[in-house]
């Protein structure tokens, strides 16, 4: 029976590697359960350690933290249960079949053996590998490798999902076909925590974020709350024809990308509509408008890395 409405709970959590590298400076957050969390963060901030410490695969320096009320140094085993871990590196025996992986990972756990075959089959069926049931994991693609990854992870059926960059490298339609088995889960009851590189991703099926960076938590708060930080959104308008000099268009920063495209930010208060009227009355006629990333990267990349200019490929004038 779980003791607490909180999936997760990290208080006052450090992590000091031997060679005196500080990886958690003291971070606190709490997952409440039923949640899907997106837990981002440049490389080198610590998402993998915080990981690492929940899914007890390290050791913490000093702090607090417990799945669904259980202490993962006290209630070690009964926390470890209520775990899956979807790790970034393919780590089955390439030697087993999808079928043995899938029952032992159960096994592990205390599942009687054919409750494990039954759990084999409908999560192999779930990820879309049941006709590769019995080839073994060597002779997998790795898209296929990732979903063994994650039906290996259900095998006990845990409470609490971690997904360490689950669609890295894998194509489009993959990606896809993985966020709409994630929100099913989800809306079944299981609590997510994703980690990922693809800030759309995040934008797309989380609704609580937590921005680890340098080792500290600087964002933990709901995705509307957060994208609500971002107080302008950054566009490459086309233009029809070539400019000769660059365009002035009081409250926008415009820039040159080439003769044809501009990348222009607007700010959150302006009429988007009276962007175009005033590119119109240059006698600036745009043939096509995008964004240049989507708003939870551009937020991410300012709160990251606030005081440096991001690349962006563009000059000063034309």
């Amino acid at each position: 029976m779980l003791k607490a409405t909180n999936a997760l709970e990290i208080n006052n959590l450090c992590k000091v590697y031997r060679d005196g590298t500080q990886a958690l400076n003291s971070i606190s957050f709490q997952v409440a359960s039923g949640d899907f969390c997106a837990l981002l963060g440049p490389n080198g901030a610590g998402k993998s350690t915080t990981i690492g410490i929940i899914s007890s695969l390290l050791k913490k320096t000093s702090g607090h933290v417990s799945v669904f009320g259980y202490d993962i140094e006290t209630d070690n085993n009964l926390a470890k249960q209520q775990i899956g871990l979807v790790p970034q590196e393919f780590n089955c025996n390439i030697f087993n079949t999808c079928t043995q992986i899938i029952t032992d990972q159960a096994g592990y756990y205390g599942v009687a053996k054919k409750i494990a075959k039954e759990r084999s089959r409908y999560f192999l069926d779930k990820v879309g590998l049941y006709k590769q049931r019995n080839q073994i994991a060597r002779n997998l693609s790795g898209g296929m490798k990732r979903r063994l990854l994650i039906a290996r992870a259900l095998a006990h059926q845990p409470k609490l999902l971690i997904l360490d960059e689950p669609t890295a490298g894998v194509d489009v339609k993959l990606r896809h076909f993985m966020w709409h088995f994630l929100q099913e889960l989800n809306q079944q009851g299981t609590t997510i925590i994703l980690t990922t590189h693809y800030l759309e991703e995040a934008e797309a099926l989380c609704r609580n974020i937590v921005i680890i960076n340098d080792g500290n938590v600087i964002e933990n708060t709901d995705k509307a709350t957060l994208l609500a930080k971002l107080h302008q959104k950054t566009y490459i308008f086309e233009c029809q024809n070539s400019l000769k000099q660059l365009p002035v268009i009081p409250s926008l920063t415009i820039q040159a990308i080439d003769t044809h495209n501009l990348q222009v930010q607007i700010p959150h208060h302006y009429s988007f509509s009276q962007v175009i009227k005033s590119f119109s009355e240059l006698d600036i006629e745009i043939l096509n408008v995008r964004l240049k990333t989507n708003p939870l990267e551009e937020l991410f990349l300012n709160l990251t890395n606030p005081n440096k200019e991001h690349p962006n490929g563009s000059v000063d004038s034309i």
